[in-house]
């Protein structure tokens, strides 16, 4: 019974963290930035590879922080 639980946590915290992604993603390519880009393209692809929730948290952070601490 906890895989299910597991997979639908998975989902839901899954879409924030796209979400997010999808907003660095288009932030990127209208600023013509590559880092946001990259990051917010890692973000909404990410959630799909992630297998537990505290990689999907801890990744997700990494991956919204980049753009902050690595400018290109």
């Amino acid at each position: 019974m906890r895989v299910y639980m597991e997979n639908e946590a998975l989902l839901l915290w899954g879409v924030p963290f796209s979400a997010i992604g999808l907003g660095f993603f288009i932030y990127g390519k209208k600023q013509r930035s590559i880092m946001p880009f990259i990051s917010g393209l890692a973000l909404m692809i990410y959630p799909y590879f992630a297998n537990t929730v505290p990689l999907l948290f801890g990744g997700g952070i990494v991956l919204m922080a980049l753009p902050y601490f690595i400018r290109l």
